[in-house]
C-alpha cells in the first residue's frame, strides 16, 4: 500500500544506518561498506543534503586536504559522497534537485526516491533502478535523530 508522506513526516536529521544495492537475482551488496556513516537533513524550507561516507576511511598524511596526494584524494573521493538542493514531495516520493555534489556530473539532475516511513523514527528511500541492465536498486535506510542525539 502506498504511503501519503507530509513534509512534517521528512523533515528533521537523519543518521544513516546501511546503504544496499539489491539486484533481481537476489544479491545484496554494500557499496560503501557495511559500516558506511552518514547525516540526511530536510530543513522545512525544502532543502536537503545527504553525506554518506565508507565506514574506514584512511587518513591523509598531511593535515591539509589540498596538499593530499593524488591517490589520497581519489580513496578520499572513492569513498564519500554528498549533495544537496531543493526538495520536492509528491505522496510517498520525493526529488531531490541537485544544485551542490561531489560527483558533478549530479548537478542539474533530480534524484527520485520512493519513501517508506516504517514509524516515526525510520526511514527508508529506494531509488529507482541504478544500473544500465535496471536490475540494482538501492535501498537507503536512516534513523531520525531527536535533540541532537539518536532515539
Amino acid at each position: 500500500m502506498e504511503q501519503d508522506i507530509s513534509p512534517t513526516d521528512l523533515i528533521g536529521t537523519w543518521k544513516l544506518v546501511s546503504v544496499e544495492m539489491r539486484y533481481s537475482d537476489g544479491d545484496v551488496r554494500y557499496p560503501w561498506g557495511m559500516h558506511a556513516n552518514g547525516h540526511l537533513v530536510y530543513s522545512a524550507d525544502g532543502y536537503m543534503s545527504a553525506v554518506i561516507a565508507a565506514g574506514e576511511r584512511p587518513l591523509f598524511t598531511t593535515g591539509d586536504i589540498l596538499e593530499g596526494s593524488l591517490e589520497e584524494q581519489a580513496g578520499a573521493a572513492r569513498s564519500y559522497v554528498s549533495y544537496g538542493g531543493p526538495y520536492e514531495l509528491h505522496s510517498n516520493e520525493v526529488i531531490h534537485h541537485v544544485e551542490v555534489s561531489l560527483f558533478p556530473n549530479w548537478i542539474g539532475q533530480a534524484q527520485r526516491r520512493y519513501i517508506e516511513l516504517v514509524d516515526d523514527k525510520q526511514l527508508i528511500l529506494r531509488s529507482a533502478p541504478l544500473l544500465a541492465s535496471g536490475q540494482g536498486i538501492g535501498y537507503l535506510i536512516w534513523r531520525r535523530y531527536t535533540n541532537n542525539r539518536e532515539d
